[in-house]
C-alpha cells in the first residue's frame, strides 16, 4: 500500500537524508563528481540547512510503500511569484522505478499544488538527467529556461527550468 506523510517535525526529516544518501550518489554517478555529490548532500540535506526550510515553511512528504520509505518531495511557495509552486525535490528509490510510483509522486504534488490555489508548478532539472526529464515532459511540463547557477567551491548546477500549467 502507498501513503503519502507530510512531515511535520525537524527531528522527522532525518527519513529524507536517509533516503537522499542512498539516491543522489546512484542518479547523478553519471552526471556530476564524487566531490560535487558530496559538496551538494551537505549543501542541501545537511541537518541545519533542512531545519532552515522547514522554519521558512517548506512543504516536506514521504512516500511510504508498504511501511517503508521510498521517495520524498519538497516544495514551497516561489519567492518570485506566489501563483507558483516551486517543486525543489521529487526523487524516488530505485527498486520502486517503473512502478509508477514517480508518476503517482507528481500527480500527488499537481493536485496539492491547483487545491491550493497555485497556478503553476515550477522545478529545476539537471540538463543531463535525461530520464527525468522525458519523465516531466510526458506530464506535461515544458521547458521555460535554462540556467547555471555558481553554488560554490568551483561547482554550478546547469539546469532546465520547467513548468506545468495546472
Amino acid at each position: 500500500m502507498d501513503e503519502f506523510k507530510r512531515l511535520t517535525t525537524e527531528s522527522s526529516l532525518q527519513i529524507i537524508r536517509d533516503i537522499a544518501d542512498e539516491i543522489w550518489p546512484e542518479t547523478f554517478r553519471d552526471i556530476l563528481s564524487e566531490d560535487q555529490i558530496r559538496y551538494m548532500m551537505q549543501m542541501m540535506y545537511a541537518p541545519e540547512v533542512m531545519a532552515k526550510e522547514f522554519a521558512a515553511g517548506y512543504t516536506f512528504e514521504v512516500l511510504f510503500c508498504n511501511g517503508k520509505p521510498a521517495g520524498y518531495m519538497v516544495s514551497s511557495v516561489c519567492e518570485s511569484d506566489s501563483d507558483t509552486l516551486k517543486l525543489h525535490k521529487l526523487y524516488l528509490l530505485k527498486q520502486y522505478h517503473g512502478t509508477g510510483r514517480g508518476q503517482l509522486m507528481l500527480d500527488h504534488v499537481a493536485d496539492a499544488a491547483r487545491n491550493d490555489g497555485f497556478r503553476i508548478l515550477r522545478l529545476n532539472v539537471n540538463k543531463q538527467n535525461q530520464r527525468a526529464i522525458k519523465a516531466y515532459l510526458r506530464n506535461g511540463f515544458e521547458i521555460a529556461a535554462a540556467e547555471k547557477n555558481d553554488i560554490g567551491s568551483g561547482y554550478f548546477m546547469d539546469d532546465y527550468v520547467m513548468e506545468k500549467v495546472l
